[in-house]
């Protein structure tokens, strides 16, 4: 999860150097909080059972397609965004096989402005997978769900553990914040994921697999709504406590400048408004169409080069373009 997700990860970025100054101080493998992990755990847990947001892709009929088209889609992107597409998504392809049995294109239109549509390439990639190799059910084994295409280690382990109760380390940006303010003690955690963040978060998984679930989700939670990344809610917070970083005065960060996603005037910006065309339309779209939708020929055309590169536009001949029909 993402900071304003509930289930998902941003993908990682570009490792950051540790070894200058200024890089910012990577999570200690052994927990610092007085008490150590258990001491978190119960308050954690306590707050997350009275405060959880009623999800739809948390409530059993879900089931582990829907937990997964939800981690799918809340990489980042915000709940609210995500929340008519996924009812939208689920009521159109309830299974696996139904999402499957459509083009790669249909993905990407059902997918509409939720944005970064390559995750519908790979969710309609996926979803085939899981019905030539499995009959259409979403596979229980972490290594199973790993190998499927186009999920990585984060949304493996987020649909062994939110679908099936399973005990593993869910590292998403939410849960990363959280683990660095409350045991590492610093206000930010690197700009991509360390091996010495999984191994903290591994160190901190309680050691029965229900408990270790809902510790999952409630650390999310906790970054998703209170422990957040402009604002911390510690009077909110039910671990304050026991927090290292507020309990050391909260630091400043001394890293590298937190990176803001930009998007006005981006080569991003103007693949959107071309897929925009392209779903709304119900035959190919010519050229000159497309060319409509950006002034800049040199950016637009390498935006266009760039989504027929991505497998997300299919060029036909004479110069008119669609969705994928595979």
């Amino acid at each position: 999860m993402t900071a304003t997700s509930a289930t998902s990860t941003t993908p990682p970025s570009s490792p950051t150097p540790s070894s200058t100054p200024s890089a910012t101080p990577a999570p200690s493998a052994a927990p610092l909080t007085p008490g150590g992990p258990a001491a978190l755990h119960a308050p954690l847990i306590e707050w997350f059972d009275a405060h959880a947001r009623d999800l739809p892709w948390r409530r059993p009929e879900a089931g582990a397609w829907g937990v997964m088209v939800s981690e799918f889609m809340l990489q980042q992107t915000p709940v609210n965004r995500v929340l008519p597409v996924y009812e939208q998504w689920l009521a159109r392809w309830p299974r696996p096989a139904d999402l499957a049995a459509e083009p790669s294109g249909e993905a990407v239109r059902a997918w509409g402005r939720l944005g970064y549509p390559r995750r519908a390439l790979r969710l309609h990639g996926a979803a085939q997978a899981i019905t030539e190799r499995y009959g259409g059910d979403v596979p229980r084994e972490h290594a199973q769900l790993l190998a499927l295409p186009g999920i990585g280690e984060y949304t493996a382990a987020a649909v062994a553990s939110f679908a099936y109760g399973q005990r593993h380390a869910v590292l998403d940006t939410n849960v990363r914040r959280v683990f660095a303010r409350a045991v590492a003690g610093v206000q930010y955690p690197p700009n991509a994921t360390t091996a010495a963040e999984r191994k903290l978060a591994r160190s901190l998984l309680p050691p029965d697999e229900p408990t270790a679930a809902r510790w999952a989700a409630a650390s999310m939670e906790l970054g998703a709504l209170v422990c957040t990344a402009k604002n911390e809610g510690c009077v909110r917070c039910p671990i304050a406590s026991l927090c290292a970083w507020r309990l050391a005065g909260k630091p400043p960060h001394e890293g590298p400048a937190r990176r803001g996603q930009s998007y006005a005037g981006t080569d991003r910006q103007v693949r959107g408004k071309l897929l925009a065309v392209l779903r709304d339309a119900v035959a190919p779209v010519p050229r000159h169409v497309l060319d409509a939708v950006w002034d800049e020929p040199a950016q637009r055309a390498r935006a266009l080069d760039g989504l027929v590169a991505d497998g997300l536009v299919e060029p036909l001949e004479n110069g008119v373009y669609r969705l994928p029909m595979v």
